[in-house]
């Protein structure tokens, strides 16, 4: 008769529990173990992704700063790597001029207007063509800008979305001057793609509207 809670052994070469196993059964428990293993490791690999061709990567070169060429009326500061061409469009003004920043397909257009009890009109059609950009846009900001010290007053446009143009301002002294700028990029408007360049070239036109002056040579 078998104790209770003693375990008792078979006979040798027979037992086929705990951890003796006869030569058919021991075979069979390999083979079940490999695949087993086979298995488990075939839904741990990780499955076949094609390798991406690589991401588009713009490189931006560093900041630095110059004074546009003296015989305008007004004076500020762009980047070292932009360059002033003169607007040759049909309906150029004088000292309406292009900043180009080839490198990144952009340029900022310049127009100037001489005040003749006007300003409010000049106002509104800036107004006026940021708004133009509501088809596009998904939302425009403005801020008004204030230097006392060089009466330079304005507002700044931030137009966010896929509009052609992210950033418009106009600014004046509310007597004589009024100087107009927009920011365009040359490509297919796409946020998702041109945000690095826009919010690169944003800094540039903020230094532009903070070192703005006028001048009286002409």
């Amino acid at each position: 008769m078998k104790k209770p809670g003693l375990l008792i052994a078979d006979q040798p070469g027979t037992r086929q529990s705990g951890f003796f196993l006869n030569h058919q059964t021991g075979t069979r428990f390999f083979i079940f173990q490999a695949l087993l293993a086979l298995l488990l490791l075939s839904a741990c690999r990780e499955p076949a992704v094609p390798k991406p061709h690589g991401y588009y990567r713009i490189s931006f070169p560093e900041k630095s700063y110059q004074p546009i060429p003296e015989g305008f009326p007004y004076r500020f500061e762009i980047p070292g790597y932009s360059r002033v061409v003169p607007d040759n469009s049909k309906n150029a003004e004088p000292w309406w001029i292009n900043i180009e920043v080839p490198a990144n397909k952009a340029e900022i257009h310049i127009s100037y207007k001489r005040l003749n009890d006007n300003l409010a009109v000049f106002a509104e059609e800036s107004r006026q063509m940021v708004y133009d950009h509501t088809v596009k846009a998904s939302s425009i900001d403005g801020r008004n800008f204030i230097n006392p010290a060089d009466r330079v007053f304005g507002t700044i446009f931030y137009i966010n979305g896929n509009a052609a143009s992210p950033m418009q301002f106009y600014l004046t002294d509310s007597v004589r001057h009024f100087l107009r700028g927009s920011l365009y990029i040359r490509a297919t408007p796409n946020i998702d793609s041109l945000k690095p360049v826009i919010e690169f070239l944003k800094t540039d036109v903020v230094r532009l509207i903070e070192t703005l002056t006028w001048t009286t040579s002409q």
